[in-house]
């Protein structure tokens, strides 16, 4: 079978690892891909978001599956644009259509789909320019914090939250007035949720799902989560706190009901969804969506998956997940990011990376990468993500602490504390 995976990330990498070990895998390719990819597949220079040249790609090489990592694409309508071509009829693809990818491209279609199916979230209010009064009222019959979001995609930066109602009213207003660009122009504003952050991840073939596993990221780029937002500093897998009873209420009022409600809209989704979720006290509730898997938690929930990937992903495409092999690691995966220094603010490209030839019993997978001239130096803020396993969570953490310690690049920064926060919980029990 020939596989192309559209992206460039850690995600991607971590995706085109588990399918080039497939027996059945003819060729793979990445594109754009990076430094890692290039080890395991062939790159191909194409930009995700044009269709035409991926298409003419496509055709010429004969590709079997396309698999497409990011959300931009899937938002902007890839699978309609090849499906609308009769070259494409056989073409199996991983990735919903655009009324599917809705769920990740609109917060606000999102809450209304949640609402319509009685699937647990916080109240909300969607409001535009015109409705900036109206908006701000209801942000005062809330308790601070203040949850704002813009409506469209805003590169995982559209979310503030806000402890000041003045400031939070002053916010609205600076958002609807184009912060975010396009992605403000509709801004969902939202009760704030209280618990801790968890994400699970799911794969549906419109009909059936698997549940891929459980994940916590850490998306602050300071230890003990303080400074700004990032794409991701490290990823656990699975949640400690994720017991049976609590993944038993994620499947019962959450994951099924959203297989079920695309399916009574009428939304033929063949693809990943990512579920944010708040657990409150054992209770789960959706904060977002997501139309594709996450990153870093592509890089903990990938090395747990012991079934074929290639076959989940064809049978997916296919419709026939309900007939699949699936099994789950039950070990701890844990990943460290390294990131370049200044990240996520202006950071240099273009250092070397040295010490991969050290790396023992860990994963490495690249996410901001390039070889030039022979060497592999950085080409993004996310550079690499460091992946071990562990009978004990501790165990895998530190596995990756170890090898984190023998890489190195100029700048080169990571947080120290990930996992912290979950075994201080597992401790108190």
């Amino acid at each position: 079978m020939k596989v192309l995976l559209l992206g460039s990330g850690g995600r991607e990498h971590a995706l085109a690892w588990k399918i080039a070990q497939s027996p059945r895998l003819e060729k793979l390719y990445v594109a754009p891909g990076n430094a890692g990819t290039a080890q395991i597949a062939e790159n191909v220079n194409l930009s995700v978001g044009d269709f035409e040249a991926i298409g003419e790609f496509i055709f010429a090489q004969q590709i079997d599956l396309l698999v497409v990592g990011p959300e931009d694409p899937l938002v902007a309508g890839i699978r309609d644009y090849l499906e609308a071509d009769v070259r494409f009829k056989d073409l199996l693809i991983v990735g919903p259509r655009k009324d599917g990818a809705i769920l990740e491209g609109s917060k606000d279609f999102a809450k209304q789909f949640m609402m319509r199916h009685g699937i647990p979230t916080a109240r909300y209010m969607t409001v535009t320019s015109e409705q900036l009064s109206e908006g701000q009222q209801f942000l005062a019959t809330l308790q601070p914090p203040y949850v704002l979001k813009a409506d469209g995609l805003a590169a995982g930066k559209g979310v503030l939250i806000l402890q000041d109602l003045p400031e939070a009213q002053q916010e609205l207003e600076k958002m609807l007035e184009g912060k975010f660009g396009k992605a403000s122009r509709q801004v969902v504003i939202e009760e704030f949720l209280t618990g801790i952050e968890i994400s699970v991840f799911a794969i549906t073939d419109g009909r059936d799902y698997r549940v891929l596993g459980s994940a916590k990221d850490y998306k602050r780029v300071g230890e003990g989560d303080t400074g700004l937002n990032t794409g991701g500093m490290g990823a656990v897998s699975p949640v400690p706190f994720a017991d049976a009873e609590f993944n038993r209420k994620v499947e019962e009022k959450i994951i099924r009901p959203t297989v079920e409600g695309l399916k009574q809209d009428g939304i033929d989704y063949r693809g990943f969804i990512f579920f944010g979720l708040m657990n409150n006290q054992g209770e789960p509730a959706v904060i977002e969506y997501n139309v594709r898997m996450g990153d870093p938690e592509t890089e903990v929930v990938m090395p747990r998956l012991k079934t074929d990937l290639l076959e989940l992903l064809e049978a997916t495409a296919q419709g026939r997940l309900a007939t699949s092999a699936f099994e789950l690691d039950e070990r701890y995966c844990t990943t460290v990011m390294l990131v370049a220094g200044g990240y996520p603010g202006s950071y240099e490209k273009g250092n070397v990376i040295s010490g991969f030839e050290k790396v023992e019993n860990s994963l490495v997978f690249h996410a901001g990468t390039k070889e030039v001239n022979g060497q592999i130096v950085t080409n993004g803020g996310r550079v690499l993500a460091v992946s071990s396993f562990g009978d004990k969570m501790e165990q895998a953490l530190q596995q990756s602490y170890a090898n984190v310690g023998k890489l190195s690049f100029k700048g080169m920064n990571y947080r120290k504390d990930i996992g912290q926060d979950l075994l201080k919980l597992m401790t108190k029990k």
